[in-house]
């Protein structure tokens, strides 16, 4: 049980932006988390594809600790070496160009924004995202954010972006022209309930965007650095982007984002064209880098397709049990959808049962585990989702 008193604090001190469950965690490592009586909780979110190479690890908890105890930040005005070596890494992993540093997703959406517009120019200012996608919430990255229930309370938004259906191939065909900067999308959606996009948008999103000079954007926020299995989602598409965006995961567990461009879009921006005042610090780099190396493990790769597999089979026995209505997935990014409304209810039993996953809608729970997850605690959560959710009938 939660302490009422932290509770009233909260209220107190902080806008009411999250509703949040009635725990508070003091400790973690690997898959786990725990509160303050010691309760181990195992977490199904991994704060939201966040902490990708589990609670704590011991290489970037080294990595901070010596960082740390030499130079924590100065300012991009200066050379540090941790920010190239983690810009010649992601780099090496990727489209081979260069890259841009800031501090969250939706940084980097807003970077990737810019970047397009700048290259197309005043005659190029039109954007093309898909309906139920996320892409943030500031107002560049909100605007690409294909949910109206999100913007309605802060519109007008940033005007000129087209929303198009994931799978409606010809109405890409229509919205993409001479006049659009670019194409956004992910390969999953993983906001909505991890939806993956069909493979043949995808490839031709690729062939719009080549037809018409706009650049394709792939947002791997949530996707990226092993959570689907490859490092990067868009490697199992057969497609290759002109930037991607970066973020969640890429820190392991400290906040930084990044764009990465093809080498022929890497020298659009100019000194002055943006900015960012904490990004590329060195103790975030250093714990960055450390993450980098532990996700693109072939080992931990491996164990993302197993354990992936092992949950989603899950998830679909429940399904053939009647206990849901439908699974779906890519590695360890899964979700059900139920037959009413009551994913809320579902979400409260499994934090009862010690186990942590969200809600994006009335009806559909969303697991993103830490990629370090073991089999005893998928089959754990599946036992106990087995519990929580009735049978139907």
């Amino acid at each position: 049980m939660i302490d009422e008193t932290l509770v009233m604090r909260e209220a107190a001190a902080l806008m009411p932006t999250y509703a949040r469950q009635p725990v508070a965690f003091v400790r973690g490592e690997g898959a786990a988390l725990y509160d303050a009586e010691g309760r181990r909780y195992v977490d199904c979110m991994a704060g939201i594809s966040m902490s990708n190479v589990g609670h704590c690890h011991p290489d970037v908890v080294a990595a901070i600790r010596a960082q740390a105890g030499r130079l924590i930040n100065t300012s991009n005005l200066y050379y540090t070496e941790p920010m190239i070596e983690l810009a010649e890494w992601l780099r090496d992993a990727s489209l081979g160009g260069r890259v841009f540093f800031c501090n969250s997703g939706a940084e980097a959406s807003e970077a990737a924004l810019k970047l397009a517009r700048k290259r197309g120019g005043p005659e190029r200012a039109e954007v093309v995202a898909l309906a139920d996608g996320f892409h943030g919430r500031t107002m560049g990255s909100l605007s690409l954010t294909g949910q109206p229930d999100k913007q309605e309370a802060f519109r007008p938004l940033v005007p000129s972006v087209r929303h198009v259906d994931p799978g409606d191939l010809e109405g890409l065909s229509t919205a993409v022209g001479p006049a659009t900067a670019a194409v956004f999308l992910e390969v999953v959606q993983g906001e909505i309930g991890v939806h993956p996009v069909p493979n043949a948008f995808i490839r031709h999103a690729r062939e719009v965007c080549d037809r018409h000079g706009a650049l394709l954007v792939i947002d791997e926020i949530q996707t990226g650095l092993s959570r689907t299995g490859p490092l990067f989602a868009y490697q199992a598409e057969g497609v290759e982007p002109d930037v991607i965006c970066l973020a969640k995961s890429l820190g392991g567990g400290v906040p930084v984002g990044a764009i990465v461009a093809r080498p022929e879009v890497s020298d659009t921006f100019a000194p002055g064209d943006h900015g960012s005042t904490f990004a590329a610090g060195p103790l975030v780099c250093a714990a960055a880098l450390a993450a980098c190396r532990a996700l693109a493990e072939p080992a931990l790769q491996e164990h993302v397709r197993a354990q992936g597999a092992r949950l989603l089979a899950g998830l679909r026995a429940l399904v053939a049990q009647g206990h849901a209505a439908e699974a779906r997935g890519r590695g360890l990014m899964c979700a059900i959808d139920l037959p009413r409304p009551r994913a809320a209810d579902a979400v409260a039993g499994l934090l009862a049962e010690g186990y942590l996953a969200n809600n994006t809608s009335a009806r559909t729970v969303r697991f993103l585990p830490p990629l370090v997850i073991e089999a005893h605690d998928v089959e754990g959560l599946v036992a106990a989702l087995g519990r929580v959710l009735p049978p139907l009938g």
